[in-house]
């Protein structure tokens, strides 16, 4: 069973930009209310789309240098990335249909 990759600066590149898949990352921290509630959505989404799609968890706080480079203000923000680039994103808690329909789009 597929459980999100612990993503952090050091191996953002290699599993994040160089990914042969689409990659959607959660960048959260532990003392956010909102990125909890989305965690467990995040957990399906990694067993429900695993081989298609790969998901990784960015803490901000132990990683603040990738958060930094992609803009990141507020968390939960999720970010889709296909290639290396960011094609698209969620930002605060949404119900996991919404991601359902944006992963759906992305795995076209």
């Amino acid at each position: 069973m597929s459980s999100p990759i612990e993503l952090n600066d050091g191996n953002f590149e290699s599993e994040v930009l160089k990914s042969d898949k689409p990659v959607l990352v959660d960048f959260w921290a532990t003392w956010c209310g909102p990125c909890r509630m989305v965690g467990p959505v995040v957990e399906e989404i990694a067993k429900d789309y695993e081989g298609k799609l790969k998901v990784g968890k960015l803490n901000v706080d132990e990683s603040s240098q990738t958060a930094v480079q992609y803009g990141i203000m507020s968390i939960p923000s999720l970010l889709f990335f296909k290639g290396g680039k960011v094609i698209d994103q969620i930002i605060g808690a949404v119900p996991k249909q919404h991601f359902v329909e944006r992963i759906n789009k992305i795995l076209q």
